[in-house]
């Protein structure tokens, strides 16, 4: 499958529902600090009982103060923008880096942590989910496909995917149809046990649609 410019597909590619373009950046002073500091904090706010919770939500809120006259608008800050950081820099993910990026295929490895649990240490289905939907979004750029929106995405669920080990998940296009690509992905341990694996369709933009 031969990747192509998106804009020879679509000529209005930049010009869909007022989308952000999204510019890789190196990583601001502080920021990797910053982001590794975030993702801690969240696996030890679904892990931990203190006696004072108040003065843990007096240090959130000290934060809160300190970021909030800098809030700008998407496609500005740079969560989701540094490709040099697990993730992208984006804490809504659990921290991922880009194994392989082509036409032809993606992988990724990723690490699940206390935050994603669902229950008994296993990864909550729905992060596994979401994990699957950003990899047909990653899948969509690395084939050269515009601007496409999740349409469907089914997951099958065949091990219990555990936290704090290696994982791996892959993905690559099985089909285009127009503005339709279909996907698939799979998520695999270290040993290639297979934990869970999908299937989606990702649907072409239509010029100023959100």
């Amino acid at each position: 499958m031969s990747e192509e410019d998106p804009h020879t597909l679509d000529p209005d590619y930049d010009n869909h529902g007022g989308f952000p373009k999204f510019q890789i950046i190196d990583a601001p002073r502080g920021f990797g600090r910053f982001v590794t500091a975030m993702r801690r904090a969240q696996d030890l706010a679904v892990s931990t009982d203190v006696a004072d919770w108040d003065l843990a939500a007096d240090r959130a809120e000290d934060l809160i103060a300190y970021l909030a006259p800098h809030e700008v608008a998407g496609g500005v800050a740079p969560a989701g923008r540094v490709a040099t950081l697990p993730g992208a820099g984006s804490i809504l993910m659990p921290p991922w880096e880009v194994r392989r990026f082509d036409p032809e295929g993606v992988e990724i490895g990723v690490q699940f942590s206390r935050y994603h649990v669902g229950g008994n240490d296993a990864v909550h289905g729905g992060m596994v989910a979401m994990m699957f939907d950003v990899m047909c979004g990653i899948i969509i750029h690395a084939i050269g496909r515009p601007i496409s929106r999740t349409a469907f995405l089914h997951v099958d669920y065949r091990n219990i995917t555990p936290i704090d080990v290696p994982l791996t998940v892959r993905g690559w296009a099985s089909k285009i149809e127009g503005r339709k690509t279909f996907v698939n992905c799979e998520l695999t341990d270290a040993r290639g046990t297979m934990l869970a694996e999908a299937n989606g369709l990702m649907v072409r933009l239509l010029p100023g649609q959100p």
